[in-house]
């Protein structure tokens, strides 16, 4: 069985015969060949069989167009090749036999307003520029050139949600609950802790599926010694910060999971025999390791060793593979708000293994929406809760794009309202206290929620008031709401029509040869405005990192001294602490409780000088516009040119959909920009401290603690020019943001101007009834969306 049935089938929501279609390996071609017989004998109940051969029926009239659309061009490619040059002009042959081998399209398409869902019209749509794309077969620029603006209609938008919380809050309870399938990850027990990143998004199979990715040997095996380094150390069982949180890695934890004690007495090249893997080949192999099942649980007991590292549930597995795994991707079946949008739930810290730490971090900037889950009893007073949030803070915020952070407050069964109201009350009033957080995020963009999981999944009187998650799941609804994604296509496909039919015209040179020179005109004006804003934002972020970089060279000294020298720590305990910063790079990230980051310690008078101008420069939330809006407000005017040049109109109508698809691609290339940007203040330290930190972690013996600090005091006092230095490297950056800039706006839109209106004759379809149609489902969208606002 191919993708284009499974396809097929997944559209004319017929998935339940999918494994059918399988089991007897029908494909793409001989799926156009079933008789009544095999069709009966695969659908055995009437009512989908009956709506599958009317389906089919259709699949095969659009196949025959299409063949006979080829078939035609074909014979018209001949004719051509002998037809004299005598007697005709070339653009009338074209003129004239372009417009034979088009014929009308035998499927009817229902336009009356409401008729079709939003899904229908998208798929209607597609069909549509498929056969289109098919029908160009052209060697011209023009052709190549709108094929490839056909296929750049397609995306895939995703959205991320991010589910933080300490061990126990109740992040798998709801995360089942939210998706309506209890026991789908494993939860319920005090000791067992999630330990890997977990997706949970959509599929079309009708089976549940995880994927399980895994880290590479090699990686596995530097993380080995590491962990054996640490273990071999000498070990204190009071290694705990003043905050009472374990300031450790837990080698044990992670290597007795997978070897139980034998670990101890091994090197790290013999705890890399294969057979230690005999389960899991897949890992020795570098692939995925994929499980399916009919039911949720039974599913979770399949996967359950490869994501958490205890359980009281499962005490019957003996070996756990979560050490080994990067992440896990599971899939649910029928799920109608996951298509478009992701959940994962990630660990608070990220991790000490550097692969699946760079995965958190990437996954974590990727966030739109987050959400802090906690108990209901400490919401507010949560000490970790808020932890994870600060310490993830600058990744989401100006470092990311999220856009909404949700507080969830978990177990709400015997709450009142009048509690429920203090209780978030009280949440938001704790936000108000948080500096750090409030740099990245406004009160605006914070909700607090309450729920009960277990009362939602046991099906009982729930009271939307006390137990929102109905409230959550329509949250998720309106992320996954593919409206915008389907007006972007279908309004990007009635402008790539437009242009073709418009091209088509061979006369009114003349109003070609204006309107080309009038829209380069203001083209030219249109970038010295967008270049103008940019250059006053880049003046703007010189001044606030030149107050940074004096700051941090005043600042510098005492912050390092209290990071070397905390009140309250016994030198054995930060001892150790300091020994992981000095191995990571300047980072360690505890068990539980803040990951401890010198290089941002350093970098903080730099970033927090620009944080308020970074934000409103670029707003995670793209309808307030990057750049003061500079970038939304950049036009063309092809309204107005539409009225002054009525002949060239559809070339015109093309040129406005481009207009609005290059600013859609310029805000994704700002968004993906600006987070480089914003951490490279960060990194520029980095880089400049790791000499130091390599020195640090090779000292050994007495005396390791002071060594260890006036190797790291001593580098700092000579790199003091390290704050100029990530300072120039954030404004080159921008610089270089605003030259992409300039030259995708330039470029994209010459190209598209010079083959809107300086294109040769060549051969194109006649898609008048194609364009109506798609015009028709264009303004249905549009109409339904001013509805809705």
């Amino acid at each position: 069985m191919d993708e284009f049935v499974r396809s097929k089938l997944t559209k004319w929501k017929l998935k339940d015969w999918i494994e059918a279609f399988k089991a007897e390996e029908i494909d793409e071609e001989s799926l156009y060949h079933l008789d009544d017989q095999e069709i009966n004998q695969l659908i055995t109940k009437a009512g989908p069989r009956v709506k599958f051969k009317d389906k089919l029926k259709l699949l095969k009239e659009e196949r025959n167009t299409t063949q006979t659309q080829k078939e035609a061009v074909n014979t018209f490619g001949q004719d051509l090749a002998s037809i004299s040059e005598k007697g005709k002009r070339k653009s009338d042959l074209l003129q004239g036999e372009s417009s034979q081998w088009q014929p009308p399209p035998k499927r009817k398409y229902s336009c009356a307003a409401g008729s079709q869902s939003e899904t229908e019209i998208l798929s209607d749509v597609k069909d549509i520029m498929r056969r289109v794309s098919e029908g160009l077969h052209g060697r011209d620029k023009l052709s190549a050139f709108l094929k490839d603006k056909i296929k750049d209609l397609e995306t895939d938008k995703r959205h991320l949600v991010g589910v933080f919380g300490k061990t126990g809050a109740g992040k798998s309870s709801l995360i089942n609950a939210i998706i309506n399938k209890d026991g789908l990850l494993p939860s319920g027990s005090g000791r067992a802790c999630t330990s890997v990143i977990i997706k949970v998004e959509a599929t079309n199979e009708s089976k549940y599926e995880a994927h399980i990715e895994f880290i590479t040997k090699e990686d596995w095996e530097n993380e080995m010694q590491s962990l054996k380094q640490v273990a071999e150390d000498d070990v204190d069982d009071d290694d705990v910060d003043d905050g009472g949180n374990n300031v450790l890695l837990d080698p044990d934890g992670k290597l007795s999971a997978l070897y139980g004690e034998a670990w101890k007495e091994k090197s790290t090249l013999s705890l890399m025999d294969s057979r230690y893997f005999r389960d899991i080949p897949e890992f020795l192999k570098s692939k995925r390791k994929i499980f399916k099942s009919d039911s949720a649980e039974e599913l979770s007991k399949k996967f359950v060793k490869y994501t958490r590292s205890e359980s009281n549930e499962t005490e019957e597995v003996k070996r756990w593979y979560w050490p080994l795994v990067k992440c896990v991707t599971v899939k649910v079946p029928d799920n109608d708000f996951l298509d478009h949008v992701t959940l994962v739930d990630l660990p608070g810290n990220g991790d000490s293994n550097r692969s699946r730490d760079r995965m958190w971090t990437e996954f974590v900037a990727k966030c739109s929406t987050v959400w802090i889950v906690t108990e209901m009893t400490r919401a507010a007073s949560e000490k970790q809760a808020w932890d994870i949030l600060e310490g993830a803070s600058s990744l989401l915020g100006n470092g990311g794009e999220c856009q909404q952070i949700h507080f969830i407050c978990t177990k709400s069964d015997h709450e009142n309202p009048d509690d429920i109201n203090r209780i978030k009350n009280d949440v938001m009033k704790e936000f108000s206290q948080q500096k750090l957080i409030k740099n990245h995020f406004s009160e605006d963009s914070v909700q607090v929620f309450t729920v009960s999981s277990k009362e939602f999944l046991k099906g009982e009187n729930v009271n939307p008031d006390v137990n929102e998650i109905l409230k959550l799941k329509e949250i998720l609804k309106k992320l996954n709401d593919a409206h915008s994604e389907t007006l972007n296509y279908v309004s990007g496909a009635h402008g790539i029509l437009s242009l073709i039919q418009g091209a088509r015209k061979r006369e009114v040179i003349e109003q070609k040869n204006d309107v080309y020179a009038d829209l380069l005109e203001k083209l030219s004006i249109q970038l010295n405005k967008v270049e103008k804003a940019i250059e006053e934002k880049t003046k703007a972020f010189g001044q606030c990192l030149c107050e940074g970089v004096e700051k941090s060279l005043n600042l510098c000294k005492k912050k390092l001294k209290f990071f070397l020298h905390p009140i309250g720590a016994k030198d054995r305990t930060f001892h150790r602490t300091l020994k992981s910063v000095v191995r990571n790079d300047g980072i360690q990230k505890p068990k539980t409780g803040k990951p401890k980051n010198l290089n941002m310690i350093l970098a903080f008078s730099l970033t927090e000088s620009i944080d308020k101008e970074f934000r409103d420069t670029f707003p995670n939330d793209v309808k307030c516009g990057h750049f003061n809006g500079a970038i939304d407000a950049f036009s063309l005017g092809t309204d107005s040119l539409i009225e002054k040049y009525k002949d060239v109109e559809l070339q015109l109508k093309f040129l406005k959909t481009e207009e609005k698809n290059i600013k859609a691609k310029l805000n994704k290339i700002i968004l993906t920009q600006k987070k480089l940007m914003y951490n490279s203040l960060t990194e520029t330290i980095k880089d400049n401290m790791k000499e130091c930190y390599k020195e640090a972690a090779a000292f050994k013996g007495p005396g390791t603690l002071k060594n260890m600090r006036d190797a790291i005091e001593r580098h700092v006092e000579s790199k003091m020019d390290m704050f100029e230095e990530a300072k120039n490297a954030m404004l080159e950056q921008l610089d270089d943001l605003k030259k992409t800039i300039l030259m995708t706006l330039e470029e994209t839109m010459k190209k598209s101007i010079e083959h809107s209106l300086k294109t040769e004759a060549c051969l194109l379809p006649d898609v008048s009834k194609h364009l109506e149609v798609v015009k028709r489902h264009c303004d249905e969208l549009i109409g339904s969306q001013d509805e809705k606002m």
